[in-house]
């Protein structure tokens, strides 16, 4: 679970104190490669909280994650077509079911610790 948010907070960090400026050509393949990432973040984020959790699969994922949706919109910007638009659909749906499922296991943990507190303990 640590590598995630020490992935996210060193990605802030050095996003807000520097002032890197990326040009235009470039604004697809980075939306995309952000959108890929925090895919890949939530991803691990329910994967922690289901205890599943595995270095591996997440960096693995995190960088396959990231060249496939690349590569993708460098692919639709040769053939002309918006292909990116597909990465962006898939990442997106993605985002949305993790953060949905990490929504209900906290939830659940909430409900599970007010009933242990509401319970009265037996003597």
């Amino acid at each position: 679970m640590w590598l995630p948010l020490l992935g996210l907070i060193l990605g802030l960090t050095f996003g807000l104190m520097t002032d890197v400026k990326i040009p235009s050509e470039y604004e697809n393949y980075l939306s995309i490669a952000v959108l890929a990432a925090l895919d890949t973040l939530f991803g691990g984020i329910r994967a922690h909280l289901q205890n599943v959790y595995d270095d591996k699969v997440f960096v693995s994922g995190f960088f396959f994650n990231i060249a496939l949706a690349a590569g993708l919109a460098f692919l639709g910007v040769h053939l002309g077509i918006d292909l990116y638009l597909a990465a962006i659909f898939a990442f997106g749906v993605r985002l949305f079911q993790n953060i949905a499922v990490i929504r209900r296991i906290l939830l659940s943990k909430w409900d599970e610790r007010k009933k242990d507190k509401l319970e009265i303990p037996q003597k």
